[in-house]
């Protein structure tokens, strides 16, 4: 099932990196876009972290000092999902999970969570679906699992629903289906489109 409605906003707090390539400026900009998908997949944003670096950390994204910052703030206010607005290596997921203990998102599978909330045909539905699975296949060892306790919210939708029973033979089989689905469809839309062009010449 890839779509549940959210009735309650989780409590999120927004991350990124002010470096050469990026000024603050702009780092603000993609944070103000960043807040405003959060919303709409269910979120509302509590604050802001921003540091200045020449590059990302490869292992935590962030220097460790300013992870302890968001730790403590993510404590103090019992912040549900941190969400980074670039996309984190399944290292860095891992590691920053591991410090922080509260689900960490990017900005890239915020977009595809709320894909899955708005994708109403079956081939659309499909289509996000396998770029969910293909997106958590790298990531599936010691995903969320602290979060067992926790149902539904954003980046649950889809196979995040049921990430702690899967492995990644089960995944990469639901790939394979997947594909394999998009495959059909793409068939019988080529069949309807012939048989309407027929029907057209006839009239």
């Amino acid at each position: 099932m890839l779509e549940r409605e959210t009735h309650e906003y989780e409590k999120a707090i927004l991350v990124g990196v002010v470096t050469q390539q990026q000024s603050e400026e702009k780092l603000n900009e993609y944070l103000d876009e960043l807040e405003f998908l959060a919303y709409t997949a269910g979120a509302t944003i509590h604050k802001r972290f921003s540091q200045k670096m020449q590059k990302p950390n490869p292992k935590t994204f962030l220097g460790s000092g300013k992870m302890e910052d968001i730790k403590a703030y993510v404590d103090a206010h019992n912040i549900d999902t941190v969400i980074f607005d670039d996309e984190l290596s399944p290292a860095q997921q891992k590691n920053i999970e591991k410090i922080l203990e509260v689900k960490i998102i990017d900005r890239t599978y915020l977009i595809l969570d709320i894909f899955a909330q708005r994708a109403e045909t079956s081939y659309a539905r499909t289509q996000v679906e396998l770029a969910q699975y293909e997106y958590l296949l790298p990531r599936l060892v010691g995903l969320w699992t602290h979060l067992e306790r926790q149902k539904g919210g954003i980046g649950m939708r889809g196979p995040g629903e049921t990430e702690i029973e899967t492995d990644r033979r089960i995944v990469r089989d639901r790939i394979t289906l997947l594909k394999k689905k998009l495959l059909t469809i793409d068939k019988q839309m080529a069949t309807q489109r012939g048989n309407r062009g027929k029907m057209v010449r006839v009239a």
